[in-house]
C-alpha cells in the first residue's frame, strides 16, 4: 500500500541549501540532483530513470503513482521526460519557502549575471 502522506516525513533542505551555496551554488547541485537522476542513454529524466535512482534522493517511499505524478508535474513541454531545466524549474517549484524567496534569488542571479557582463 502506498503511503499516504509522502511528504510527513520530507524536511525541505533546498532553502537552506539556496542561503549557504547561493543562486549559483545552488543550481549547480540542482544540475547535480539531475545527474544522478538521468537516463544515460536519452539525456533526460524518464519514469524508469526516476524510479530506478530515486533511493539515491532519498525517495525510495514514493509510489510509481506519486513518481508519475511528479513527472507529469514537471512535464512542460508534454514529452513525457524532465529535462534539465524541467527538472529544476519542479525542485523550485516543490519547495514552498524557496519559492516565497525566489525573487530575492532571480534577483541576485541577475546581479551577478550583470556585474560578470560588465567587467
Amino acid at each position: 500500500m502506498a503511503n499516504q502522506n509522502p511528504g510527513a516525513n520530507f524536511h525541505d533542505f533546498l532553502p537552506i541549501m539556496a542561503e549557504k551555496l547561493g543562486g549559483e551554488g545552488l543550481i549547480g547541485e540542482l544540475c547535480n540532483g539531475f545527474d544522478l537522476l538521468v537516463d544515460g542513454d536519452k539525456g533526460v529524466i524518464t519514469f524508469e530513470s526516476l524510479k530506478r535512482n530515486s533511493a539515491l534522493l532519498g525517495l525510495q517511499d514514493l509510489s510509481d503513482e506519486d513518481l508519475r505524478s511528479m513527472m507529469k508535474e514537471g512535464d512542460f513541454d508534454g514529452d513525457g521526460a524532465l529535462n534539465q531545466m524541467e527538472f529544476c524549474v519542479l525542485m523550485f517549484r516543490l519547495s514552498p519557502e524557496l519559492m516565497e524567496d525566489s525573487r530575492f534569488w532571480l534577483e541576485q542571479a541577475l546581479q551577478q549575471e550583470f556585474n560578470s557582463n560588465f567587467y
